[in-house]
Parts: structure tokens; C-alpha cells; sequence
């Protein structure tokens, strides 16, 4: 191993107090996108972080938001530029009755850190701005040029970075980018991430009488619930296999090295659904469960909500059920596609009456090859830092603005972090382990510092 490089590994384990202050200090700013609370105020903290730190930073304001991107740059010696993907905004943090301490007001407890967004994605974040201060610190310059981009409604699904990119694309030209965050195993090795999967969010809405009615009334009266329900139930057979007209004509299939490395992943079941699944459906026993996860598109119910639902009996006939459900998409499926599909089924269906909302979020898929070099730098670099070969996985099954990247900027994607498989994103509770943390900064380090020679020698 470079005895350079272990000379920022040491900084980093140096410097541990400091880095964590830094966290605590972005985390305790709270910047809750669906909501829209304090995003413009955390912009400016994280701002004046990298600006402390070194990094050339300008807040880019998006029309119509309080989330304005945050993008940072650092001159290096060689014009070979490596791109960050963060987001600093995080879910709402409700219910707040199941969470032992304040979200807002970061906790260290042990080996742990506590609070929203301290996994997905602030810790990421600080990182990289650790890995980034180590590494000046030290060498006093960067070989590569470093870029940021940190917008604030990733949790939202990213509804303006599309056309952002599009006209601010060039300030984030890159040859690759590290994306915003992903873990380590249940058994210490790092994942690295090369895709995500799509999506399409709606909500589909049936009516009935004017007014909730008496039940007496049901004789005659359309119930709108259980037209709802049979109109979902046109979507899905109890095989689970999707029933939209044209829903899988354009699954793009995965290569035969995707699967072979989806098939050699560990079969973690039991411990990825620890959080309460009593069982996994049938198609997804053994080595299938990785295949369907990661490979198949979805169609999933989040919610219906209609009627009286509270204590005691009230007999209505009520005049409206909403549903809300969402659509996984794979390579090449795409979001504007599948609505159009899912209006003619319903109509095709006779549920022309079934009303599909105006507020409709989608992202495509994206997925970067396997065999791409920068997947290989990645990967080299964290079997240095972690002691252990990484997890390469083609693809998650969550969603994220990956393609938007891509498309504007035309670069290889890969996804590292400091989250662990208990880290309970999106969850109360949420968390990283300081060791994973420190790995995960000593990590990005590391990545800085192979494309640096690399980009010498070519």
C-alpha cells in the first residue's frame, strides 16, 4: 500500500472528534424536502462547511424552490475530474414517538450516531469533506479535479434536477461520479452500487355519491371503495405477475455477467427483512430472491384511504377512495410509457371513471456497466481499505436521479457509503456506526488518489 495515502488514513483517525462535530452539526439542521422545511438554511450551512474545508462553492437557485443546488469545485493537476452526487435533504421524520431521541438533535451513543438523515445522506456528505481535508491536508493539492453536486429533493424524486442539468450540465462535467451513499454487508464488506431502478408514483381516485351517505343506501349507490378495488385488482394476478397491457414489452433483460454476479451475492434474507416481514413470497425463495429484486420491475400498493376508519361504528356509503401506489421500473422502461399504459388498462378494463392524478412523480432506470474501469478503481481500492473484497452489485432496487446523471453528463456511476444494513434510512432511529464512517471517508480518499495515478500515466 502506498505509505502516502496512509499518511490521510491517519489524519482521518486523527482528526475523528472534529469529523464527527461536523456531522453533528449538518445533521442537527433539519431539511425536510417533503415538507419543505429548513432546505435553503441547510444549503447555507453545508456551504460555509465546504467553503471552510477549501472547496470553491456557489448555491445555484432552482425556480419555484427554497432548494437551491449546491456545487463545489477544486482544481487539480490533471484536467480528470471526479464528480460527487449528494442530496442534502432528508425524509420527514414522523412517527416521532417511536424515536428514543430527538431526530434533529444528533446523538452519540457507543459506536453510533443518531439522528435523521445522518445515513441517507448527510453522513456520506461529511465523508467526503473529511476525505477531502485528510487528503490536502496532507498533500496540499489534488491530482484530479473534484466536483459537487448536492441538490435538495433527491426524497422527493428530483422533480426539477432533469431539467437543471440541462441547462447547467456543463458546470458538472466529470469523467466519473461517486453517487450519494450506499453500505457494508452484515459481514463488513463494502457494497458498491452501479444502478438504480425507476419510477412512477400516482394516485388513482374513485368516487361515489356527493357525500358520505347512509349505508342503508348501498343498494343503490356506487361504493367507491370496492370500485377501487377491482380496479386494482386488474393490475396484479396472485402469481405476482403484473397484468398492465404492454407492462413488460420493453424490460430491458440483464447480462449474463449481471446475473452471474446478482447469483453470487450472499442470500441474506432473514436479516435484509429484519424489520418485520413475516415471510418472502413464494417466487422469490433461494437465489431468485435476488434475481427478482434487483432485475424486476414492480407494481405496488403504498395506501388507499377512504371512509371512517376511526373507533366504534359509523355506516356510510362514502364518497370517495383514493389509492396511491408505485411502479419500480428497470432498464428500458419508462415513466410517461407506463402511464399512458396503465390509463388505456383501466379504460380497456371499464374503469374509464378511475381518475389518475395530476401529481405524478417518475425517474427512469440507470445502470453502469460492469465492466467499466472506474468500477474496477472502486473496487481495488475499497479490498485496500476494508480488508475485504467488496459486494459489487449491478443494480439497487430503490430509485434515484442516477439516470438524469447520466444522460446529461454521459459518465460511469458507481455507489459507495457509510450506511450499515440496521442503519434504518427513511426509519425512526436512523444511524451510522463511527467506524463506518471513518472507513467510508478513508475510502474516498483512497478513490482521489488511485485516479490521480492513473490519470499520470495515461
Amino acid at each position: 500500500m502506498d505509505d502516502n495515502i496512509e499518511r490521510v488514513y491517519r489524519y482521518i483517525d486523527q482528526s475523528k472528534e472534529k469529523f464527527l462535530e461536523y456531522l453533528v452539526r449538518l445533521c442537527r439542521q433539519p431539511s425536510i424536502s417533503a415538507q419543505g422545511i429548513g432546505l435553503q438554511e441547510t444549503a447555507q450551512v453545508l456551504s460555509d462547511m465546504m467553503a471552510d474545508a477549501g472547496i470553491s462553492t456557489t448555491l445555484l437557485p432552482i425556480a419555484g424552490t427554497d432548494s437551491p443546488v449546491v456545487r463545489g469545485e477544486l482544481k487539480g493537476k490533471s484536467p480528470y475530474t471526479l464528480l460527487f452526487y449528494n442530496h442534502y435533504d432528508v425524509q420527514p421524520a414522523e412517527p416521532l414517538e417511536e424515536w428514543l431521541s430527538p431526530p434533529f438533535e444528533p446523538r452519540i451513543e457507543g459506536d453510533l450516531v443518531f439522528a435523521r438523515g445522518v445515513s441517507d445522506n448527510k453522513g456520506n456528505i461529511v465523508a467526503r469533506l473529511a476525505a477531502i481535508e485528510a487528503y490536502k491536508s496532507v498533500f496540499g493539492s489534488f491530482p484530479i479535479g473534484i466536483r459537487f453536486l448536492i441538490e435538495g429533493e433527491e426524497e422527493i424524486g428530483s422533480p426539477h434536477l432533469r431539467e437543471f442539468l440541462r441547462s447547467h450540465g456543463d458546470l458538472f462535467k466529470s469523467d466519473v461520479c461517486l453517487w450519494e451513499g450506499s453500505n457494508v454487508s452484515w459481514d463488513g464488506r463494502l457494497n458498491i452500487i452501479l444502478g438504480v431502478k425507476g419510477i412512477l408514483c400516482v394516485e388513482l381516485e374513485a368516487t361515489g355519491p356527493e357525500t358520505d351517505t347512509h349505508s342503508s343506501w348501498a343498494t343503490v349507490l356506487p361504493n367507491p371503495i370496492w370500485r377501487l378495488a377491482w380496479a386494482l385488482g386488474t393490475l396484479k394476478g396472485p402469481d405476482e405477475h403484473i397484468l398492465i397491457d404492454g407492462f413488460y414489452d420493453d424490460v430491458r433483460p440483464p447480462t449474463e455477467a449481471e446475473l452471474k454476479a446478482v447469483y453470487s451475492l450472499p442470500l441474506e434474507e432473514g436479516q435484509e427483512l429484519s424489520a418485520g416481514t413475516v415471510r418472502l413470497l413464494d417466487v422469490a425463495q433461494g437465489r431468485e430472491y435476488w434475481r427478482r429484486h434487483l432485475f424486476e420491475p414492480t407494481c405496488n400498493v403504498c395506501g388507499i384511504v377512504s371512509g371512517y376508519t376511526g373507533a366504534g361504528v359509523k355506516t356510510i356509503v362514502p364518497k370517495v377512495a383514493r389509492a396511491k401506489l408505485d411502479f419500480r421500473l428497470v432498464p428500458d422502461q419508462r415513466p410517461d410509457d407506463l402511464l399512458h399504459k396503465l390509463r388505456r388498462h383501466l379504460d380497456r378494463h371499464g374503469f374509464s371513471d378511475v381518475k389518475i392524478s395530476d401529481s405524478i412523480e417518475g425517474e427512469p432506470a440507470a445502470r453502469t456497466p460492469l465492466d467499466s474501469p472506474f468500477v474496477r478503481q472502486v473496487a481495488d481500492t475499497a479490498e485496500e481499505v476494508y480488508g475485504k473484497p467488496p459486494i459489487i452489485m449491478p443494480t439497487m432496487a430503490a430509485t434515484g436521479p442516477m439516470a438524469f446523471i447520466r444522460e446529461a453528463l454521459n459518465t460511469p456511476v458507481a455507489d459507495t457509503g457509510v450506511g450499515y444494513p440496521d442503519s434504518r434510512i427513511h426509519a425512526p432511529n436512523e444511524n451510522i456506526r463511527i467506524d463506518d464512517f471513518i472507513l467510508g471517508a478513508k475510502h474516498v480518499a483512497a478513490i482521489i488518489h488511485r485516479l490521480g495515478i492513473e490519470a499520470q500515466t495515461k
